[in-house]
Protein backbone atom coordinates (compact mmCIF):
# COMPACT_ATOMS: atom_id res chain seq x y z
CA UNK A 1 0.00 0.00 0.00
CA UNK A 2 1.45 3.35 -1.02
CA UNK A 3 -0.18 6.77 -0.79
CA UNK A 4 0.28 8.97 -3.82
CA UNK A 5 0.92 12.18 -1.94
CA UNK A 6 3.94 14.37 -2.65
CA UNK A 7 6.57 14.28 0.07
CA UNK A 8 5.05 11.36 1.94
CA UNK A 9 6.90 8.07 1.71
CA UNK A 10 5.87 4.71 3.10
CA UNK A 11 8.88 2.43 2.99
CA UNK A 12 6.84 -0.64 3.75
CA UNK A 13 3.20 -1.00 4.64
CA UNK A 14 0.80 -3.78 5.40
CA UNK A 15 -2.81 -4.44 6.27
CA UNK A 16 -3.75 -5.28 9.84
CA UNK A 17 -5.31 -8.71 10.20
CA UNK A 18 -6.13 -8.96 13.90
CA UNK A 19 -9.31 -7.86 15.62
CA UNK A 20 -7.14 -5.46 17.62
CA UNK A 21 -6.30 -3.67 14.39
CA UNK A 22 -9.94 -2.68 14.00
CA UNK A 23 -9.71 -0.93 17.35
CA UNK A 24 -6.64 0.95 16.12
CA UNK A 25 -8.38 1.98 12.92
CA UNK A 26 -11.26 3.53 14.86
CA UNK A 27 -8.84 6.07 16.31
CA UNK A 28 -8.26 7.51 12.85
CA UNK A 29 -11.89 8.34 12.14
CA UNK A 30 -12.07 11.28 14.54
CA UNK A 31 -15.72 10.77 15.40
CA UNK A 32 -17.45 10.22 18.72
CA UNK A 33 -17.84 6.45 18.52
CA UNK A 34 -17.56 4.62 21.82
CA UNK A 35 -15.43 1.50 21.56
CA UNK A 36 -16.55 -1.53 23.51
CA UNK A 37 -14.19 -3.57 25.66
CA UNK A 38 -11.57 -5.58 23.81
CA UNK A 39 -11.10 -8.95 25.44
CA UNK A 40 -10.79 -12.47 24.02
CA UNK A 41 -9.87 -11.60 20.39
CA UNK A 42 -6.77 -9.68 21.43
CA UNK A 43 -3.59 -11.70 20.99
CA UNK A 44 -1.28 -11.29 23.98
CA UNK A 45 1.81 -12.96 22.56
CA UNK A 46 2.65 -16.25 24.23
CA UNK A 47 2.31 -16.78 27.98
CA UNK A 48 3.56 -13.37 29.08
CA UNK A 49 0.92 -11.16 30.71
CA UNK A 50 1.37 -7.79 29.02
CA UNK A 51 -1.21 -6.06 31.25
CA UNK A 52 -2.41 -4.29 28.13
CA UNK A 53 -4.70 -1.26 28.17
CA UNK A 54 -8.16 -2.10 26.90
CA UNK A 55 -8.16 -2.38 23.12
CA UNK A 56 -4.40 -2.68 22.70
CA UNK A 57 -2.78 -5.57 20.79
CA UNK A 58 0.45 -7.11 22.05
CA UNK A 59 3.78 -5.82 20.74
CA UNK A 60 5.56 -8.14 18.34
CA UNK A 61 8.52 -9.94 19.95
CA UNK A 62 11.43 -11.34 17.90
CA UNK A 63 11.45 -15.13 17.61
CA UNK A 64 14.75 -15.46 19.49
CA UNK A 65 13.50 -13.50 22.50
CA UNK A 66 11.07 -14.59 25.23
CA UNK A 67 9.28 -12.15 27.49
CA UNK A 68 9.07 -12.88 31.22
CA UNK A 69 8.60 -10.91 34.43
CA UNK A 70 12.17 -11.81 35.41
CA UNK A 71 13.54 -10.46 32.12
CA UNK A 72 11.59 -7.21 32.47
CA UNK A 73 12.73 -6.68 36.05
CA UNK A 74 16.36 -7.24 35.07
CA UNK A 75 15.89 -4.80 32.19
CA UNK A 76 14.43 -2.18 34.52
CA UNK A 77 17.47 -2.41 36.81
CA UNK A 78 19.85 -2.13 33.86
CA UNK A 79 17.91 0.76 32.29
CA UNK A 80 18.31 2.86 35.46
CA UNK A 81 21.88 1.83 36.34
CA UNK A 82 24.72 4.36 35.77
CA UNK A 83 27.19 1.49 35.77
CA UNK A 84 26.10 1.06 32.16
CA UNK A 85 28.21 4.07 31.22
CA UNK A 86 31.97 4.12 30.98
CA UNK A 87 32.44 6.75 33.67
CA UNK A 88 29.41 5.58 35.69
CA UNK A 89 27.71 8.97 35.46
CA UNK A 90 24.74 8.14 33.22
CA UNK A 91 22.17 5.43 32.65
CA UNK A 92 19.65 4.92 29.86
CA UNK A 93 17.19 6.85 32.00
CA UNK A 94 19.44 9.92 31.99
CA UNK A 95 18.19 10.66 28.48
CA UNK A 96 14.84 8.92 28.92
CA UNK A 97 13.14 10.14 32.09
CA UNK A 98 9.80 8.60 33.00
CA UNK A 99 8.16 11.86 34.08
CA UNK A 100 8.96 13.30 30.63
CA UNK A 101 7.54 10.26 28.80
CA UNK A 102 11.08 8.91 28.57
CA UNK A 103 12.61 11.98 26.94
CA UNK A 104 15.05 14.36 28.65
CA UNK A 105 13.76 17.91 28.14
CA UNK A 106 16.92 18.94 26.27
CA UNK A 107 17.18 20.32 22.76
CA UNK A 108 19.51 17.44 21.88
CA UNK A 109 20.86 14.58 23.95
CA UNK A 110 24.07 14.95 25.94
CA UNK A 111 26.31 11.89 26.36
CA UNK A 112 28.14 10.73 29.46
CA UNK A 113 31.30 12.56 28.37
CA UNK A 114 29.40 15.80 27.72
CA UNK A 115 29.25 15.41 23.94
CA UNK A 116 26.14 16.92 22.33
CA UNK A 117 24.21 14.66 19.97
CA UNK A 118 22.77 15.81 16.64
CA UNK A 119 19.20 14.83 17.52
CA UNK A 120 16.60 15.19 20.24
CA UNK A 121 16.08 12.24 22.59
CA UNK A 122 13.00 10.50 21.20
CA UNK A 123 10.22 9.40 23.53
CA UNK A 124 10.09 5.70 24.40
CA UNK A 125 6.31 5.80 24.75
CA UNK A 126 4.99 2.60 23.12
CA UNK A 127 8.42 1.95 21.60
CA UNK A 128 7.64 -1.78 21.48
CA UNK A 129 5.20 -1.05 18.66
CA UNK A 130 7.83 0.68 16.54
CA UNK A 131 9.05 -1.49 13.61
CA UNK A 132 11.90 0.94 12.95
CA UNK A 133 13.71 2.87 15.67
CA UNK A 134 15.40 6.28 15.91
CA UNK A 135 14.42 9.32 13.88
CA UNK A 136 15.38 8.26 10.37
CA UNK A 137 17.26 4.96 10.24
CA UNK A 138 15.18 2.48 8.18
CA UNK A 139 17.57 -0.36 9.04
CA UNK A 140 17.36 -0.26 12.86
CA UNK A 141 14.44 -2.58 13.55
CA UNK A 142 15.30 -4.51 16.72
CA UNK A 143 15.26 -3.02 20.22
CA UNK A 144 18.01 -5.28 21.54
CA UNK A 145 20.30 -4.48 18.63
CA UNK A 146 19.50 -0.76 18.83
CA UNK A 147 20.72 -0.56 22.43
CA UNK A 148 24.24 -1.38 21.22
CA UNK A 149 24.45 2.13 19.75
CA UNK A 150 24.00 4.09 23.01
CA UNK A 151 26.11 1.57 24.92
CA UNK A 152 29.09 1.29 22.58
CA UNK A 153 28.71 3.97 19.89
CA UNK A 154 31.56 6.42 19.34
CA UNK A 155 30.01 9.02 17.03
CA UNK A 156 28.55 10.50 19.09
CA UNK A 157 29.57 9.05 22.44
CA UNK A 158 26.51 8.28 24.53
CA UNK A 159 27.22 5.85 27.38
CA UNK A 160 30.85 5.45 26.34
CA UNK A 161 31.51 1.73 26.79
CA UNK A 162 33.28 1.07 23.50
CA UNK A 163 36.08 -1.45 24.10
CA UNK A 164 35.05 -1.86 27.74
CA UNK A 165 32.68 -4.80 27.44
CA UNK A 166 34.62 -6.98 29.88
CA UNK A 167 34.75 -4.17 32.42
CA UNK A 168 30.98 -3.76 32.16
CA UNK A 169 30.37 -7.46 32.75
CA UNK A 170 32.72 -7.46 35.75
CA UNK A 171 30.80 -4.57 37.31
CA UNK A 172 27.52 -6.44 36.99
CA UNK A 173 28.84 -9.84 38.11
CA UNK A 174 30.15 -8.28 41.32
CA UNK A 175 26.64 -7.21 42.38
CA UNK A 176 24.59 -9.76 44.33
CA UNK A 177 21.36 -8.22 43.02
CA UNK A 178 22.43 -8.89 39.45
CA UNK A 179 23.62 -12.39 40.28
CA UNK A 180 20.05 -13.23 41.22
CA UNK A 181 18.35 -11.20 38.46
CA UNK A 182 20.45 -12.57 35.57
CA UNK A 183 19.99 -16.13 36.82
CA UNK A 184 16.23 -15.74 37.04
CA UNK A 185 15.95 -14.04 33.65
CA UNK A 186 18.20 -16.50 31.80
CA UNK A 187 17.95 -19.85 33.67
CA UNK A 188 18.92 -21.77 30.54
CA UNK A 189 22.36 -20.16 30.74
CA UNK A 190 23.11 -21.55 34.19
CA UNK A 191 23.38 -25.15 32.99
CA UNK A 192 27.07 -26.08 33.54
CA UNK A 193 26.91 -28.46 30.56
CA UNK A 194 25.74 -25.75 28.18
CA UNK A 195 28.11 -23.96 25.81
CA UNK A 196 26.39 -20.72 26.92
CA UNK A 197 26.50 -21.33 30.65
CA UNK A 198 27.20 -17.72 31.68
CA UNK A 199 24.04 -15.55 31.97
CA UNK A 200 26.20 -12.40 31.98
CA UNK A 201 26.85 -11.22 28.42
CA UNK A 202 26.29 -8.22 26.18
CA UNK A 203 23.54 -10.21 24.48
CA UNK A 204 21.63 -10.85 27.69
CA UNK A 205 22.05 -7.22 28.75
CA UNK A 206 20.57 -5.90 25.51
CA UNK A 207 17.73 -8.43 25.48
CA UNK A 208 16.77 -7.51 29.04
CA UNK A 209 16.75 -3.78 28.30
CA UNK A 210 14.65 -4.45 25.20
CA UNK A 211 12.22 -6.55 27.26
CA UNK A 212 11.71 -3.72 29.73
CA UNK A 213 11.24 -1.15 26.95
CA UNK A 214 8.49 -3.21 25.35
CA UNK A 215 6.44 -2.85 28.52
CA UNK A 216 6.47 0.98 28.29
CA UNK A 217 2.90 1.00 27.02
CA UNK A 218 0.80 4.15 27.36
CA UNK A 219 -2.97 3.85 26.90
CA UNK A 220 -4.78 5.59 29.76
CA UNK A 221 -4.96 9.22 28.68
CA UNK A 222 -8.24 11.17 28.76
CA UNK A 223 -8.52 10.47 25.02
CA UNK A 224 -8.34 6.73 25.73
CA UNK A 225 -10.87 6.91 28.55
CA UNK A 226 -13.25 8.90 26.34
CA UNK A 227 -12.96 6.29 23.59
CA UNK A 228 -13.70 3.56 26.11
CA UNK A 229 -16.98 5.23 27.03
CA UNK A 230 -16.22 7.81 29.73
CA UNK A 231 -18.03 10.78 28.25
CA UNK A 232 -16.66 13.08 30.97
CA UNK A 233 -13.00 12.38 30.13
CA UNK A 234 -12.77 15.06 27.44
CA UNK A 235 -13.92 18.64 27.79
CA UNK A 236 -16.09 20.23 25.12
CA UNK A 237 -13.01 22.20 24.05
CA UNK A 238 -10.92 19.03 23.66
CA UNK A 239 -13.71 17.36 21.66
CA UNK A 240 -13.66 20.29 19.24
CA UNK A 241 -9.90 19.89 19.03
CA UNK A 242 -10.34 16.20 18.25
CA UNK A 243 -12.68 16.99 15.37
CA UNK A 244 -10.17 19.50 13.98
CA UNK A 245 -7.24 17.10 14.46
CA UNK A 246 -8.98 14.44 12.36
CA UNK A 247 -10.24 16.86 9.73
CA UNK A 248 -8.97 17.18 6.16
CA UNK A 249 -8.56 20.87 6.91
CA UNK A 250 -5.68 20.34 9.34
CA UNK A 251 -4.51 16.91 8.06
CA UNK A 252 -2.86 16.01 11.41
CA UNK A 253 -4.13 12.44 11.49
CA UNK A 254 -2.46 11.44 8.22
CA UNK A 255 0.95 11.37 9.90
CA UNK A 256 -0.19 10.95 13.51
CA UNK A 257 -3.01 8.44 13.25
CA UNK A 258 -3.91 5.08 14.71
CA UNK A 259 -3.73 3.98 18.30
CA UNK A 260 -0.16 5.20 18.65
CA UNK A 261 -0.69 8.60 17.00
CA UNK A 262 2.10 8.04 14.50
CA UNK A 263 2.27 6.34 11.10
CA UNK A 264 4.97 3.81 11.96
CA UNK A 265 3.52 0.75 13.69
CA UNK A 266 3.69 -2.96 14.12
CA UNK A 267 2.09 -5.42 16.54
CA UNK A 268 1.35 -9.09 17.04
CA UNK A 269 -1.06 -10.30 14.35
CA UNK A 270 -0.37 -7.53 11.84
CA UNK A 271 0.55 -8.93 8.43
CA UNK A 272 3.38 -6.46 7.83
CA UNK A 273 4.70 -3.35 9.59
CA UNK A 274 3.95 0.19 8.43
CA UNK A 275 6.98 2.46 8.15
CA UNK A 276 6.62 6.11 7.18
CA UNK A 277 9.00 9.07 6.88
CA UNK A 278 7.94 12.66 6.20
CA UNK A 279 9.40 16.03 5.29
CA UNK A 280 7.45 18.67 7.21
CA UNK A 281 9.10 21.78 5.80
CA UNK A 282 11.31 22.48 8.79
CA UNK A 283 14.23 23.66 6.60
CA UNK A 284 14.96 24.69 3.02
CA UNK A 285 18.46 26.11 3.31
CA UNK A 286 19.37 26.21 -0.40
CA UNK A 287 15.95 26.69 -1.98
CA UNK A 288 16.14 23.12 -3.25
CA UNK A 289 15.01 21.36 -0.10
CA UNK A 290 18.35 21.25 1.73
CA UNK A 291 18.59 20.32 5.40
CA UNK A 292 21.52 20.87 7.79
CA UNK A 293 24.31 18.50 6.72
CA UNK A 294 24.39 16.56 10.01
CA UNK A 295 20.62 16.00 9.96
CA UNK A 296 19.42 15.05 6.48
CA UNK A 297 17.03 12.35 7.69
CA UNK A 298 16.25 9.32 5.55
CA UNK A 299 18.52 10.73 2.83
CA UNK A 300 21.53 9.88 4.98
CA UNK A 301 20.78 6.19 4.39
CA UNK A 302 19.25 6.13 0.91
CA UNK A 303 21.09 9.06 -0.74
CA UNK A 304 17.90 9.68 -2.73
CA UNK A 305 17.37 13.43 -3.27
CA UNK A 306 13.66 13.13 -2.56
CA UNK A 307 14.41 11.64 0.88
CA UNK A 308 16.18 14.80 2.05
CA UNK A 309 14.58 15.95 5.31
CA UNK A 310 12.33 12.95 5.80
CA UNK A 311 12.02 11.79 9.41
CA UNK A 312 9.72 9.46 11.30
CA UNK A 313 6.69 11.16 12.79
CA UNK A 314 7.00 10.65 16.56
CA UNK A 315 4.04 9.57 18.65
CA UNK A 316 1.88 12.38 19.96
CA UNK A 317 1.04 10.43 23.09
CA UNK A 318 2.26 12.42 26.11
CA UNK A 319 3.34 15.19 23.72
CA UNK A 320 2.60 17.79 26.41
CA UNK A 321 5.63 16.69 28.44
CA UNK A 322 8.14 15.95 25.65
CA UNK A 323 9.24 19.48 24.67
CA UNK A 324 11.27 20.66 22.85
CA UNK A 325 10.02 19.28 19.57
CA UNK A 326 11.21 18.05 16.15
CA UNK A 327 14.17 15.80 15.41
CA UNK A 328 16.63 18.52 16.42
CA UNK A 329 14.63 20.05 19.28
CA UNK A 330 14.44 23.32 17.37
CA UNK A 331 10.82 24.17 18.29
CA UNK A 332 10.33 24.95 21.95
CA UNK A 333 6.58 24.75 22.60
CA UNK A 334 3.37 23.19 21.34
CA UNK A 335 2.14 26.68 20.45
CA UNK A 336 5.14 27.10 18.17
CA UNK A 337 4.58 23.65 16.65
CA UNK A 338 1.06 24.74 15.75
CA UNK A 339 2.48 27.94 14.22
CA UNK A 340 4.83 25.82 12.11
CA UNK A 341 2.06 23.69 10.62
CA UNK A 342 -0.35 26.59 10.25
CA UNK A 343 2.29 28.30 8.08
CA UNK A 344 2.82 25.13 6.03
CA UNK A 345 6.50 25.06 7.02
CA UNK A 346 8.99 27.14 8.94
CA UNK A 347 10.72 30.28 7.69
CA UNK A 348 14.23 30.70 9.10
CA UNK A 349 15.36 34.31 8.75
CA UNK A 350 18.84 34.30 10.28
CA UNK A 351 21.79 32.02 10.94
CA UNK A 352 23.31 29.33 8.74
CA UNK A 353 20.01 27.63 7.90
CA UNK A 354 18.06 30.53 6.37
CA UNK A 355 15.24 29.39 4.12
CA UNK A 356 11.50 29.17 3.54
CA UNK A 357 10.39 25.71 4.60
CA UNK A 358 6.90 26.08 3.14
CA UNK A 359 8.55 26.14 -0.31
CA UNK A 360 10.58 22.98 0.25
CA UNK A 361 10.07 20.85 -2.90
CA UNK A 362 10.25 17.62 -0.88
CA UNK A 363 7.67 18.68 1.68
CA UNK A 364 4.76 16.36 2.43
CA UNK A 365 1.55 17.20 0.64
CA UNK A 366 -0.22 17.02 4.00
CA UNK A 367 1.69 20.07 5.30
CA UNK A 368 -0.33 22.69 3.42
CA UNK A 369 -1.01 25.30 6.06
CA UNK A 370 -4.30 26.38 7.61
CA UNK A 371 -5.99 29.19 9.52
CA UNK A 372 -7.46 28.79 12.99
CA UNK A 373 -9.62 31.06 15.09
CA UNK A 374 -8.48 31.74 18.64
CA UNK A 375 -11.09 29.27 19.90
CA UNK A 376 -10.03 26.57 17.45
CA UNK A 377 -6.38 26.99 18.28
CA UNK A 378 -7.06 26.56 22.00
CA UNK A 379 -9.17 23.49 21.21
CA UNK A 380 -6.41 21.74 19.23
CA UNK A 381 -3.95 22.37 22.05
CA UNK A 382 -6.48 21.06 24.59
CA UNK A 383 -6.83 17.85 22.59
CA UNK A 384 -3.07 17.37 22.37
CA UNK A 385 -2.76 17.84 26.12
CA UNK A 386 -5.53 15.28 26.60
CA UNK A 387 -3.10 12.69 25.20
CA UNK A 388 -1.12 12.93 28.45
CA UNK A 389 -1.26 9.65 30.36
CA UNK A 390 -0.49 10.42 34.01
CA UNK A 391 -0.67 6.71 34.87
CA UNK A 392 2.17 6.03 32.46
CA UNK A 393 4.26 8.92 33.77
CA UNK A 394 3.98 7.71 37.38
CA UNK A 395 3.78 3.92 37.00
CA UNK A 396 6.05 2.51 39.74
CA UNK A 397 6.75 -0.52 37.56
CA UNK A 398 8.77 1.72 35.24
CA UNK A 399 10.55 3.68 37.98
CA UNK A 400 14.15 3.47 39.19
CA UNK A 401 14.37 0.36 41.40
CA UNK A 402 17.74 1.17 42.98
CA UNK A 403 17.75 2.49 46.59
CA UNK A 404 18.15 6.24 46.63
CA UNK A 405 17.79 6.41 42.86
CA UNK A 406 21.33 5.14 42.26
CA UNK A 407 23.00 1.78 41.71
Amino acid sequence: MTRAVTGHRIVRAGVATSVAALVWACFACGGDEVLGPASAPIEVGGSYDWRLPEGFPAPRVPEDETMSDALVELGRHLFHDPRLSGNETQSCSSCHKQELAFTDGRTVGIGSTGEAHPRNSMSLTNVGYQPVLNWANPNERDLAHQSLTPLFGEDPVELGLSGREDELLERLRADAVYQELFTRAFPERTDPFSERADPFSVETITKAIAGFQRTLISGDSPVDRYRRGDRTALSEEARLGQALFFSERLECFHCHGGLGFTGTFDFEGKSAPEVEFHNNGLYNIDGNGGYPPHNTGLHQFTLRPEDMGRFKAPTLRNIEVTAPYMHDGSIATLDEVLDHYAAGGRTVTEGPFVGVGSENPNKSGFVRGFTLTTRERAAVLAYLRALTDSTFLTNPGFANPWPGGGS
